[in-house]
């Protein structure tokens, strides 16, 4: 009996994040990774261990300069991208032409001309480009919309949004490339764009306008030192006053973070364990943002990347009552935590320690109060990792999805990518220029597409 066709898949950008992918293509019977890309030979090798322990042979290691040759010579349909976020469209544009479909972290770029070339590569070739958006497929926030499309609080005529990183989290942006704005776009491109396709989502509409402030308050040399909590290091590794620094990563003592990083550093000279506390940071750490949509909703938001719990607060004020949730990923964060996770502490993959609960409240007018229930969990993002990637790839096993929810709504395109991207853009410009910023004027078009 013939077995079915496989896809051949190529995982580009072997960093942390991308396990989730090499491992969950390497579950998916009608998926193979073939080839994997990235400037560092030894982070391949680590995922060649993942493949080798899920019982699949060995994908072939190509360098970034060879992605072209190693579509062709690899017959690759598939292509997955985790790489630095400044880095997608180098693979993502060429990746479409030759006829791939194409699957890229968030945020989709970082930048507005780099956006445009991929909408246009997208439109000229009529291929397919998603972007990753995991916390579309959050059970919770499938609840969300599920609510809001049912007309439960009527039209919904604006949005509160806080989002709080704690400071073992937020810290973590601020000790590896993140910290470089033309690298990341900064957290209100990287992070935030999460948020943001949320609201688009939930809303089921696009950002028109945007005004915004953001500094960098709490991380960083000048701040550190104002604050008294800046320790003389560079990296933490090797480094005496890091020993007992509570914003310190020690990269030796994980076994994941030492194959995909410290042994690793000879390949690129990448280092993942910078100082919080030193320069240069070209990022924010405290942000506060205003968005209009096209039907006339408001959304005020606000990040910050400091904070003693982490977790996040959305309520929707509508024309026939409000919609309140509050989700606490951690109560709080002691000084130090000896990091058991076998994924090296991927955030949001294992239920972080003092883990808080969730509670959604429907408060209709003139009525009380309803507690809605909820289906919850604290790793994989949430649950939707797994059923992100049965959405994206399939079920593990035929018959046999990850959770009866997945492919319940569709995954995210370029449109949507785009859309969320260009919130983070306009607050940037904001932060920028102290004026407000029409989102047609950074990426044409795109509230129409």
């Amino acid at each position: 009996m013939s077995r079915t066709p496989r896809h051949r898949a190529a995982v580009v950008g072997t960093g942390h994040r991308a396990q989730t992918f090499t491992r969950g293509l390497a579950e998916r019977p009608g998926h193979l990774v073939a080839a994997l890309c990235d400037p560092s030979p030894t982070r391949m090798a680590f995922h060649n261990r993942l493949l080798a322990a899920a019982g699949e042979s060995a994908a072939t290691q190509w360098e970034p300069e060879r992605f072209a040759d190693m579509l062709v010579k690899e017959d690759i349909d598939e292509v997955v991208v985790t790489t630095v976020d400044a880095e997608h469209d180098r693979y993502i544009v060429p990746a479409l032409k030759a006829g791939c479909r194409v699957v890229t972290e968030k945020p989709m770029t970082v930048d507005a001309g780099r956006c445009a070339r991929i909408l246009d590569t997208v439109r000229d070739t009529g291929n397919s480009l998603t972007v990753a958006f995991n916390y579309r497929f959050n059970p919770v926030h499938e609840k969300v919309r599920a609510l809001l499309a049912d007309g439960a609080i009527g039209e919904v005529l604006s949005v509160h949004f806080e989002w709080l990183l704690d400071v073992r989290h937020g810290a973590d942006y601020f000790r590896r490339w993140h910290r470089e704005k033309e690298r990341s776009g900064g957290l209100m491109v990287h992070k935030s764009s999460h948020h943001f396709d949320l609201v688009n989502w939930w809303l089921a509409d696009a950002p028109q306008e945007v005004f915004g402030y953001g500094r960098l308050g709490f991380y960083g040399r000048a701040a550190g030192e104002r604050h008294g909590l800046r320790r003389d290091y560079d990296r933490a590794h090797g480094a005496a006053p890091a020993a007992d620094d509570p914003f310190a990563l020690d990269l030796a003592a994980d076994d994941t973070l030492r194959a995909l990083y410290l042994d690793a550093e000879a390949d690129d000279g990448y280092v993942r364990d910078r100082n919080v506390f030193d320069g240069p940071v070209t990022i924010e750490d405290d942000m506060a943002v205003l968005v209009r949509y096209l039907r006339g909703a408001t959304m005020t938001y606000h990040l910050t990347a400091y904070s003693p719990w982490e977790g996040y607060r959305v309520m929707f004020n509508g024309s026939a009552g409000r919609l309140e949730l509050e989700v606490e990923e951690s109560r709080w964060q002691p000084p130090r935590i000896r990091i058991t996770s076998d994924r090296g502490a991927l955030h949001g993959d294992t239920a972080a320690e003092h883990a808080g609960g969730a509670r959604l409240t429907l408060r209709p007018l003139w009525q009380p109060p309803v507690d809605v229930p909820l289906v919850t969990a604290h790793e994989a993002h949430g649950g939707g990792d797994p059923r992100m990637l049965d959405a994206l790839f399939g079920p593990v096993a035929a018959g046999e999805p990850s959770d009866t929810g997945a492919g319940t709504h569709p995954t995210a395109t370029e449109r949507d990518g785009a859309l969320a991207l260009a919130v983070g853009l306009a607050a940037n410009r904001c932060f920028e220029t102290g004026g407000p910023v029409r989102v047609r004027d950074l990426v044409p078009g795109v509230e129409q597409r």
